[in-house]
């Protein structure tokens, strides 16, 4: 056979980009979601090492924003859960994907915590077998789940003697501290999907989490998935949320190797495609085009998936970032205008919702973003919103 001529490389332009986030994010108004479940599938996971982010960012997606909807969804439900994901990081993902966000991510944390924490219980002098203490400390903590049901950290450390021991680490330097053995064996027994996290003490915002032992969540968390199928399953999941991107963007987001990353696309059977200023990715049947939504405007919260989905956020932030990231590269609340960054927003101990454009968008945008961050206002209620990463836009706002 003769040589075929390369079929041409589809190109997306930054519009079309910004019409996919605008409805597959369900940020544009005729494209809300019914449901905390559908907002947590489709964007493939919240961040959710912020509690009231998980609820803000469903709050902003929701046709019908409900915070007893939304808890109803975490703890009765149980349609979407709490684990360690992604960059070592707290994600609320649906159900179902929680088996594959544990073999693609989440089991390889294991090995390395769990030999820190041996480490540092024999340094200790807590234990001569810091491995065998380990063991005997989890299944003892297990147990006296199972007993009770549901139990916070401070109610297991009062029945199970081991998980009152202190580290110390960081001698003699400046980051020298003390640590409760609990926290630690708690982060295992969650990252190996032992035990999970249920209902906060308090309300909504409140990050004390009650556990629960992982048998007693009607969840599919006990099916084991091969790691290379787990990783080709979530970036299937994230091209269709966050695709056309580039690999660069998916590596950092899974927190990957270059590797992993180039198998997981390639096994996802992703295809590749012409953005502005490089190359990307989408899925095979995801070439068609994306008709623009009608004009929308969000305030989005700290750490929300949209702002955190990408490692190059140039096409929709702009120059804006240092107003609205820490240092750490986390997001703070920011406010969105037909697609792109235009300020950011923050609440004020009086539960006033404040916010700065930072580029001159026009009077219209100026007054929906006024009109919507009077709806959040009214949505909150009494309830006051600290963000856990402070960004410069946001403390100042605050005041």
């Amino acid at each position: 056979m003769g040589d075929r001529a390369a079929a041409p490389v589809r190109r997306i332009g930054l519009e079309e980009r910004r019409a996919r986030l605008a409805v597959r994010h369900h940020l544009a108004p005729g494209a809300r979601a019914a449901g905390m479940a559908d907002v947590a599938r489709d964007l493939v996971a919240l961040h959710g090492t912020d509690p009231a982010s998980v609820f803000l960012a469903a709050r902003a997606r929701l046709r019908a924003p409900e915070v007893a909807a939304i808890e109803r969804a975490l703890y009765e439900e149980r349609t979407a859960v709490r684990m360690l994901g992604m960059r070592r990081t707290m994600f609320v993902v649906p159900e179902e994907l929680a088996p594959v966000v544990q073999a693609a991510c989440t089991q390889a944390l294991v090995p390395r915590e769990r030999r820190r924490l041996v480490q540092l219980l024999e340094q200790g002098g807590i234990a001569g077998d810091g491995a065998a203490w380990l063991r005997q400390a989890e299944d003892a903590t297990v147990r006296a789940l199972a007993a009770r049901g549901e139990a916070t950290g401070m109610e297991l450390s009062a029945a199970v003697p081991a998980l009152r021991e202190q580290l110390h680490f960081g001698e003699g330097r400046n980051w020298e501290g003390v640590q409760g053995v609990s926290t630690r064996v708690l982060f295992l027994l969650a990252a190996e999907g032992r035990i999970v996290r249920g209902r906060p003490r308090g309300s909504w915002t409140s990050s004390q989490f009650r556990w629960a032992p992982t048998e007693s969540w009607p969840r599919d968390g006990a099916r084991e998935v091969p790691a290379g199928a787990a990783r080709a399953e979530l970036a299937r999941r994230w091209l269709r949320a966050f695709g056309p991107a580039p690999a660069s963007d998916l590596k950092w987001w899974a927190g990957w190797t270059v590797a992993e990353t180039r198998a997981a696309l390639e096994s996802a059977g992703a295809v590749e495609v012409e953005l502005a200023g490089g190359r990307g990715f989408v899925l095979a049947g995801d070439l068609g085009p994306v008709a623009a939504p009608d004009t929308w405007v969000a305030l989005l919260p700290a750490l929300d998936p949209t702002v955190m989905g990408w490692s190059d956020r140039s096409w929709f932030l702009g120059g804006h970032g240092p107003a609205l990231f820490d240092r750490s590269g986390n997001a703070g609340p920011t406010v969105w205008w037909d697609g792109r960054v235009v300020g950011g927003w923050a609440q004020r101990r009086d539960g006033e919702v404040v916010f700065r454009l930072l580029e001159d968008v026009g009077g219209d945008a100026c007054r929906a973003v006024e009109a919507e961050a009077a709806r959040l206002a009214a949505w909150l209620g009494g309830v006051r919103v600290t963000p856990r990463f402070r960004t410069p836009l946001e403390r100042e706002l605050a005041g």
